[in-house]
């Protein structure tokens, strides 16, 4: 099990946190700042300790930067901000003095019903803790869709140069851990719009329902001509995007795979193959799907492309490492830097890959490029924490807003059953960075539905009613200490708006909220 992080640090100062020496021949990336004291406060830029790379896009990676550091410190700040309200609920004026450091400090009032018991019995700071982290995702999740901060709601240039490339969907599934939740607008720097993301525990994604949605894809071109007609030559591409760290591969890597980086690739491209041969089995069309197999890094964000074949076959032992290509190209000009890349990807192939290919490939790499920098730029070459920080767990589908490092831990299913095992992983997380503390797990549970198909709406609030139903039954223990809560949404895929919250835990028993 990975080592955890508390995100909620204790007051006081705290020793400098020293990385583990790298074990991939290179130097160390030196001692980590300790963390600070009192309420977070969003970081300043930190200065690169080196000229960037010509081909990072630096205002891309200031506009990042403040909206990773605005969203997460808004979270963090909520304990400390109920440890200054815990310390008045004698006051006389107790109640006024709360509401008005909560509007002030947080940016919400707190449930009154809470707030006037205080004077009765001890101030349920369980409550509190689960309706504040409830409600900064509610907000966050508000201004996503309000203002686009990621800049990845429609980007037409990017959807016709992925079909020039010769696909026509990208189907990407990173493994659910949190250190992987930014990788499509951070790590690859793609308009989430433009992929259809779902991540499971290991990236072992689901196999039929991807059959479900490749058939659903070609039906669509056939009879709709979206997003392309059936007569071009596109396929679906398949991605993978398994995980390992850099600087503690023993302990910090994927846990579905007992941090056996070997395994992880292993069981990706096996789960790639496994879908590939569905398709073949089911329909004689397997030339109609292309597969990707990644690595990401969770020290340093940097990628490695285990480069297909002209024949498509994928080698395990070989990969194109996004470290190597930055440190051969940081000198040159950035047309220079594009043109090594795609040469080196074309070697890296073997000769004969499909041009389109390896211009995908070479563009996600210099996306990457911009992302090593980032790290660099702030967070001084790899991230202070290594392992799990999430701030709570997402159950269900959907979460398209979600897309920052360690914000969330997913658990997507249609049953607990189902997904047992990776919410087992989920509580068991926060076992550590919450209930070790006395604080609770909070759990979003979220269903999509789509406004177009009847009944579509009823038949995601029954199952987000069944899945907390399930929840609280499954953790009853939990749930009867208030150590943990639930919050019900369900969200219109069919339109660009944030979810519709049906209910929470805080408000009584599960099956009342609608």
């Amino acid at each position: 099990m990975p080592a955890l992080r508390d995100p909620y640090p204790s007051l006081g100062p705290t020793a400098p946190r020293r990385r583990p020496p790298r074990h991939d021949g290179r130097a160390p990336l030196g001692a980590l700042p300790s963390s600070g004291v009192g309420i977070p406060q969003p970081e300043q830029p930190v200065a690169a300790a080196g000229p960037l790379h010509p081909l990072t896009n630096r205002e891309r990676n200031q506009q990042l930067r403040t909206y990773d550091t605005q969203v997460k410190s808004s979270f963090d700040k909520i304990v400390e901000v109920l440890k200054r309200i815990s310390a008045l609920q004698h006051d006389p004026d107790f109640e006024q003095k709360a509401q008005a450091l909560a509007l002030d400090t947080l940016g919400f009032s707190l449930p009154e019903e809470v707030l006037a018991k205080a004077w009765v019995t001890q101030l349920d700071m369980r409550s509190l803790f689960a309706w504040c982290v409830f409600e900064t995702y509610k907000r966050t999740s508000e201004a996503f869709f309000a203002s686009d901060p990621l800049g990845g709601q429609e980007d037409t240039a990017f959807d016709a140069f992925v079909r020039d490339c010769g696909f026509h969907l990208l189907d990407v599934s990173p493994c659910a851990d949190g250190r992987l939740a930014h990788a499509i607008s951070y790590a690859l720097r793609l308009p989430f719009s433009s992929v259809r993301r779902r991540p499971y525990a290991g990236a072992m994604f689901d196999v039929e329902r991807t059959v479900a949605r490749w058939i659903k894809t070609e039906h669509r071109r056939h009879r709709e001509g979206v997003p392309n007609q059936a007569h071009e030559d596109t396929r679906y591409l398949k991605v993978v995007v398994y995980h390992f760290s850099s600087l503690d591969p023993h302990h910090q890597g994927c846990a579905a795979h007992g941090s056996d980086d070997a395994q992880a690739a292993r069981s990706g491209l096996n789960r790639l193959h496994d879908f590939r041969q569905a398709v073949e089995n089911s329909f004689c069309c397997g030339a109609s799907v292309i597969l990707l197999l990644l690595g990401l890094d969770t020290d340093t964000d940097a990628i490695r492309i285990h480069v297909p074949t002209a024949d498509g076959t994928t080698n395990l032992s070989r990969w194109l490492d996004a470290r190597e290509v930055y440190d051969q190209t940081v000198s040159m000009t950035p047309e220079a830097a594009r043109a090594a890349i795609a040469e080196r990807v074309g070697q890296d192939a073997g000769g004969g890959i499909e041009e389109g290919m390896v211009r995908f490939i070479s563009r996600l790499l210099e996306n990457n490029i911009s992302q090593i920098d980032f790290v660099r730029q702030f967070h001084h070459g790899a991230y202070g924490d290594a392992g799990h920080a999430e701030r709570f767990i997402g159950v269900g589908i959907g979460f398209k807003e979600i897309h920052l490092r360690n914000l969330t831990y997913f658990a997507h299913m249609e049953t607990v059953e189902e997904g047992a095992a990776d919410l087992d992983v989920g509580i068991k997380i926060f076992k550590g960075l919450n209930i070790s503390r006395g604080l609770p797990v909070p759990v979003v549970i979220r269903y999509d539905f789509h406004s177009s198909v009847p009944g579509s709406r009823e038949r995601a609030v029954g199952s987000c009613e069944r899945i907390a139903a399930a929840v609280h039954g499954r953790y009853q223990d939990l749930s009867r200490q208030g150590l943990l809560h639930t919050l019900l949404t369900v969200r219109d895929g069919d339109h660009h708006k944030p979810p519709e919250v049906l209910g929470s835990s805080l408000q009584g028993p599960v099956g009342e909220v609608h």
